[in-house]
This record gives structure tokens, C-alpha cells and sequence, in this order.
């Protein structure tokens, strides 16, 4: 497969126009979203437990692709190193309230540690779930993974922007559509998707282009209709997934032409009744280099959890955390946008 070129080499910040989309006014862009909190009745957005821990174990990845809120890629070297990780671990172990732990990346495979944390997880007790781009599953170095991954009753959350080629290669590179299929064909042999076997697989719906995503519920069968007539593939469902103005995704919408109207249809699509499904409720994030946020997109604006919550997984405080008032921005908006976005697709 031939990956998408990287639009930000090494991690690189963004030319200036996007970078001040990011980060100009961050109170002003706070204080919009918190409007349309307080219009609903909501006087502050506030988590209220925590039920999962969101680890990205790292930004390297065998792909590149359009959608990408992490500007993951082959060219970046941020990984989570093992000290994070014992760390993780030990929050685990401390706080057994904490039933999910929930890897994502980059390809969070691609972690030198990845098979030692998804074993000492699950001798915990954790419930884990692998935020899989499926290619990984075939690449060279990688091919024990989805046997690893049975025997480990790991829930795989894997992603395929559409069940039709021209779509998803166009998001994720020539050949993705193709080395998924093929990956889901495996996973299949494996028992995940079928009923009984207690392997969960989950797709992952990302529009193609500036839109909201289609009811959830009506596409996921038509992705079951497409999949199951085309190749046999069996799934347990299909998430929807709104794309984030952010990163990648965001330099996309600069280069077209459309953030505004992209930003205006979030914001005029706000839906008060996804508030109480949003995933900064009851999941942490943590970041490759332990740094803690209230969700996956705070991280990659690098909006840190607020004074006196502990910054980092090593020192984390249950106590500290919980009730703590959430760091919102623009983005905010995708994930209250029409039915609702989240890790766990839509919310309402």
C-alpha cells in the first residue's frame, strides 16, 4: 500500500493561518460553547467518575491519514515508554472502579510495550479495547496480532471510513480498502463478530469531507448488507464518529475552504441531550508522555486537565479527578453536534 503523504513532517507545528485557528482566544472560543451550555441549563461542563482509562501509547502509525485528529504517521517517534506505562498499570490496580482500559494511538500496536500492557490488563480484570486501523494486522511484524488479540478477548474498535474502495482509500491511501478487508476477513476466521464467540469487532464510520455523519443505526446496516453480500464479513456494530476540527482534519478544512462552514454546521447542530453521553464524563486520557487530559482531542491541543488535578499518570488522584470542571473549546461542538460523537460512536 502506498501511505498518503504526511502533511506535517515530524510533528512539525502548522503554517500560521491554522495554527491560529488552534489556539487564538482560547477563552472566547470557551465561552461560546459554554453559551450553548448555560442556554440548555448546564451551568459548567464536570466529570462525575471514571470508568475508563484512554491510553494513545503513541503517535507512530503505518498510515497517514485525512481524517487523522493526531497527526499520527510513519515519520513521528513520540512513543509512551515503559515507565507511563507501569504507571498506567499501577492506576489500574489502585482503582478498580477503572474497568476499561481503551488503547489508541497512532497505531497503538506499534508500541514496543503494546503485548505486555493488554496482558497485564486483562490479569487485572480490565476489560481492553484496541483502536485498530486493521492494516497493522497484516504488516510485516505485527502478523501474531490477531491471534494474540483473541486469546486475549481484547474488543477490537477497528476503523473503515466507508464500506466502498474509492471512499476509504481516498481518506487512508491506495490499497487501505483492500488490506482491511482482508484483515476483517481474518478476524472473522478468529471468531470476532460472530455471535457467541464473546469477540467483540466494532467498525468505525468517519465522514468523507465536511459533513455530520448519517444515522447510525440506518447505516450500520447498510455497512452490514454491504460487507456480508460483498465478502461474508461479520461484525457486531458500527460506530459513527464525527470528524474534529482539529489537526489534520482541521488543515483539511483550511485547505478547502470550508472551516467556516464546517464550524457553523456543528455549532448550529448543537444538541443539548448529548451532553450527558459525552466521553470526558467518565474517561481520562492520558497522553504518550503521561500528561492527563479530559479527552483525546483536549490532548492534541494540549489543554491540560485545570489546577488542582494532577497533571500527569504518575500522580494521579482519584479524589482530585472526579467532579473536576472539564476544559472546553470550539471543538467542544463536534461532540454535541446532531446525534452526538464520541469513543462509543453516537450518543443520542
Amino acid at each position: 500500500m502506498k501511505p498518503k503523504t504526511s502533511l506535517h513532517h515530524r510533528g512539525e507545528r502548522f503554517a500560521d493561518a491554522t495554527e491560529q485557528l488552534v489556539v487564538l482566544a482560547p477563552q472566547t472560543e470557551s465561552q461560546q460553547f459554554q453559551a450553548s451550555l448555560t442556554k440548555a441549563g448546564i451551568s459548567q461542563l464536570t466529570a462525575n467518575r471514571i470508568e475508563i482509562l484512554q491510553v494513545n501509547l503513541g503517535k507512530l502509525c503505518n498510515m497517514t491519514c485525512d481524517h487523522c485528529h493526531v497527526d499520527a504517521g510513519p515519520d513521528r517517534r513520540e512513543i509512551m515508554q515503559r515507565s507511563e506505562i507501569d504507571a498506567c498499570l499501577q492506576t489500574l490496580e489502585n482503582n478498580p472502579e477503572i474497568k476499561t482500559l481503551d488503547l489508541t494511538g497512532g497505531a497503538p500496536e506499534m508500541n514496543p510495550h503494546f503485548c505486555d500492557l493488554v496482558t497485564s490488563a486483562r490479569e487485572l480484570g480490565c476489560h481492553v479495547i484496541d483502536r485498530c486501523n486493521l492494516t497493522i494486522l497484516l504488516a510485516k511484524g505485527y502478523e501474531h496480532l490477531p491471534e494474540f488479540l483473541a486469546a486475549n478477548s481484547v474488543e477490537i474498535v477497528a476503523s473503515l471510513p466507508c464500506y466502498l474502495e474509492e471512499n476509504t482509500d481516498s481518506q487512508r491511501g491506495d490499497g487501505a480498502y483492500s488490506k482491511s478487508i482482508e484483515a476483517l476477513l481474518k478476524l472473522n476466521s478468529l471468531g470476532y463478530g460472530k455471535t457467541g464467540t464473546g469477540l467483540t469487532l466494532t467498525l468505525v464510520y468517519n465522514p468523507v469531507g465536511p459533513n455530520l455523519p448519517p444515522d447510525q443505526e440506518e447505516l450500520e446496516s447498510a455497512y452490514r448488507r454491504e460487507l456480508q453480500t460483498r465478502f461474508g464479513i461479520e461484525f457486531n456494530r458500527l460506530f459513527t464518529i464525527t470528524n474534529m476540527p482539529v489537526s489534520r482534519y482541521l488543515d483539511f478544512l483550511i485547505r478547502s475552504g470550508d472551516y467556516a462552514t464546517y464550524m457553523e454546521k456543528l455549532i448550529n447542530a448543537f444538541n443539548p441531550a448529548a451532553v450527558s453521553g459525552l466521553m470526558c464524563l467518565n474517561t481520562l486520557s492520558i497522553g504518550w508522555d503521561g500528561q492527563l487530559y479530559d479527552c483525546d482531542f483536549n490532548q492534541m491541543l494540549e489543554l491540560k486537565l485545570k489546577s488542582p488535578a494532577p497533571s500527569t499518570i504518575h500522580n494521579f488522584s482519584h479524589d482530585q479527578l472526579i467532579n473536576r470542571p472539564i476544559q472546553i473549546a470550539q471543538h467542544c461542538f463536534g461532540c454535541t453536534a446532531g446525534a452526538g460523537s464520541g469513543c462509543q460512536g453516537s450518543i443520542t
